[in-house]
């Protein structure tokens, strides 16, 4: 919970830090800037919302591993990333986009540091533990503060804490371990194709390294 609330609130105040020009830069999403970005962090805030707004009475079903899947990499034709671009467009002042996530994450963590660990919830016809959930949404918050920090290298990434807690979800959701000679970013970017593998790195993975990425979805 604590961990969830440090990686969150770390990823927020990194965006209220942005001046208006780093908005139109890429960010480290394929396809997407900045903007485009953020915006889907507004989204991703009221989805923690509404799902620890949605009690359940049914045993668990997914744990914080196994919320995850490996999917296929994005082909750029889905309709809800197409509506993030459109949305983000849409503020046209990025202090507009800025004070939304800041009104939403807000509220968000706040709900977050309220809820009962051991609350069952339901989201996506799952049910999980308030507790699995909000660890599962670490590794969400942690790619994403990559993602942002991508091309902005006056940006401060994510929390140490953050990026150890995420490769180890990795490595368990991809039933692979990264050499020590990774740190735990480069886990992180190189095994979900956010960054192509070096040679050096490609050998030091060995077989693990044909089936990179690892697209989380």
């Amino acid at each position: 919970m604590d961990l969830f609330s440090h990686s969150w609130a770390a990823l927020r105040a990194a965006v209220a830090g942005l001046p208006g020009p780093h908005f139109e830069r890429p960010s480290g999403c394929a396809g997407w800037l900045v903007r485009d970005l953020v915006c889907h962090l507004v989204i991703d805030a009221q989805d923690v919302l509404i799902t620890l707004a949605t009690p359940a009475d049914a045993e668990p079903t997914r744990n914080a591993v196994t919320y995850w899947n490996l999917v296929e990499p994005p082909t750029g034709d889905d309709p809800l990333d197409a509506l993030v671009v459109r949305l983000a467009a849409a503020y046209q002042d990025p202090g507009l986009l800025t004070f939304h996530l800041d009104d939403v994450g807000s509220a968000a963590g706040r709900a977050a540091s309220l809820a009962d660990p051991a609350l069952r919830v339901g989201t996506q016809g799952q049910v999980l533990t308030v507790s699995d959930y909000l660890s599962a949404y670490v590794l969400e918050w942690t790619l994403h503060h990559l993602d942002l920090t991508a091309h902005l290298p006056d940006v401060p990434g994510p929390p140490a804490e953050g990026l150890a807690h995420s490769r180890a979800m990795l490595e368990e959701i991809a039933q692979v371990v990264f050499p020590e000679s990774f740190s735990d970013a480069d886990a992180l970017l190189v095994g979900t194709g956010r960054r192509a593998p070096t040679a050096g790195e490609r050998a030091a993975l060995g077989e693990p390294a044909a089936r990179l990425p690892f697209v989380l979805g």
